[in-house]
């Protein structure tokens, strides 16, 4: 589960990847034209999804996972099951710092990480595999 491959998806991880494909159409990325989207599988068995959107001062800007959390918090859900991350090209788009300090707040170890590529690519990766040293208080 590790290697990168096209494979066949099941219902689950397809129906992430749709939600974050269909939120990275919208995404707002004038400046750097890197379209992602971001797909969450919480406990409460809904889907949240996020796009990145950009700001012309580009530390106010918001990563594609930190929306999707945003939108999981607001309608009360408390744990991430699965996240998906659609890359805008062929290359694996993995969470940024940042966002994997925002994952580890709602997710376990076990938590899957899908990376989606444009050409049909995932790769799947415990959240441990992300953030072995994570920040906790």
């Amino acid at each position: 589960m590790n290697n990168p491959e096209q494979r066949v998806l099941d219902k689950q991880t397809q129906h992430l990847l749709d939600a974050a494909l269909a939120a990275q159409k919208n995404s707002y990325s004038p400046y750097s034209n890197f379209k992602v989207g971001a797909a969450i599988l919480a406990n409460d068995n809904t889907t949240y999804h996020g796009c990145n959107v950009e700001n012309a001062s580009y530390p106010l800007g918001q990563c594609a996972e930190a929306g999707a959390i945003s939108s999981m918090v607001a309608s009360g859900a408390t744990k991430i099951e699965q996240v998906l991350i659609a890359s805008p090209n062929n290359a694996f788009c993995p969470p940024c710092g940042g966002c994997r300090q925002k994952i580890k707040e709602f997710a376990s170890e076990s938590t899957l990480v899908h990376m989606a590529t444009q050409d049909g690519q995932i790769k799947t990766v415990p959240f441990k595999d992300l953030l072995p040293l994570a920040f906790e208080l």
